[in-house]
């Protein structure tokens, strides 16, 4: 949609969709209604597909990257200071914090409505529209056709099935391991948080001065592995430093390779495809945390709590040829 009728109206759209979303689910009352507040928010979810294409139609191309790092760098202030907000909030009323989560969105349609240009100029939308088009799977299906795009997604999906694991199954991993309290838990996640941010808006712009896209990916694919295997291992001996240690080089490595990656995909289409594109790179990003968490969290009571760190080496792993190949990366 934004790249025929332009990122501004879809954004707003997409931020107008969410605070409804936000409304509703605060209302509740019942079940249904609790389901048709998230149903609004997810079919109006396109905000970050389309501020990543938004991004790369005002950036040079060659600090696209540097620029994705750092809009990542404010998604993670949001993700550090939204549970400690919420959870004040909540002291209100359950339902308080997502009345405060419609009017600060509301606050950003009124922002944009205001003050955001548009990015996309008319001379690069694309000329019409089509139903096939605007069917996800088949954007699925399109991007992943696409020959220079095909391995590196495959290489992210592969990394995306065991991130979304972690993320179901790292609550119940330490309560269950380690017996720790919601307190602390919630203490190591904000800190991560903050790490994100440095990682982000600080170490990355340093690594692509020597570095590309595709080997600040790989750094960052040897990085996971080398977190899930301390976080395999602080499960085996019931040693947290090592679990402590495993989520912050893990946590390294997450922050470096999605700015990457996003650079890769965006530097490989024109300005008329970027919504495309980017929509298409977060629809299997999305698909991938669905899958996780379920494999997750049956090999998690199946197999044991070193299990799921365990695959997510295999599957990164795995997950490095194929953008190795899919790159020509120069090591």
């Amino acid at each position: 949609m934004s790249d025929r009728y332009g990122r501004r109206p879809v954004l707003l759209v997409c931020l107008l969709g969410s605070a409804i979303g936000y409304l509703v689910f605060g209302i509740g009352g019942a079940l249904w209604v609790l389901f048709a507040g998230r149903i609004i928010d997810g079919i109006t979810g396109g905000t970050i597909s389309t501020i990543f294409a938004y991004f790369a139609d005002i950036t040079p191309r060659e600090q696209r990257t540097k620029y994705f790092g750092w809009v990542s760098a404010v998604s993670g202030v949001g993700v550090v200071m939204g549970p400690t907000l919420g959870g004040l909030l909540a002291k209100f009323g359950y339902s308080v914090p997502m009345y405060f989560g419609a009017i600060i969105t509301l606050l950003n349609v009124v922002y944009g409505v205001l003050y955001m240009p548009e990015s996309l100029d008319k001379n690069n939308r694309l000329q019409k529209i089509t139903f096939v088009r605007l069917n996800p799977f088949t954007q699925l299906i399109n991007v992943l056709s696409m020959k220079n795009l095909k391995r590196p997604l495959v290489s992210a999906f592969l990394l995306w099935i065991p991130n979304g694991s972690l993320q179901a199954v790292f609550t119940q991993f330490t309560i269950d391991t380690f017996s720790w309290e919601p307190a602390l838990i919630g203490l190591v996640l904000s800190i991560m948080g903050v790490q994100d941010i440095i990682s982000q808006g600080f170490i990355m712009p340093k690594l692509l001065i020597k570095l590309s896209d595709a080997q600040i990916a790989i750094l960052g694919m040897v990085s996971e592995i080398i977190g899930y295997s301390l976080i395999a291992a602080s499960a085996l001996f019931s040693f947290y430093p090592l679990l402590i240690a495993g989520m912050f080089i893990f946590g390294f490595g997450d922050s470096i390779f999605g700015p990457s990656f996003n650079g890769m995909v965006s530097k490989s289409v024109d300005s008329s495809e970027q919504g495309r594109i980017q929509g298409g790179s977060q629809s299997i990003q999305s698909l991938a945390r669905i899958i996780g968490p379920i494999i997750g969290g049956q090999i998690y009571v199946s197999l044991g709590h070193a299990a799921p760190a365990f695959i997510g080496m295999i599957l990164i792993a795995a997950a490095i040829p194929v953008l190795y190949k899919g790159t020509h990366v120069n090591m």
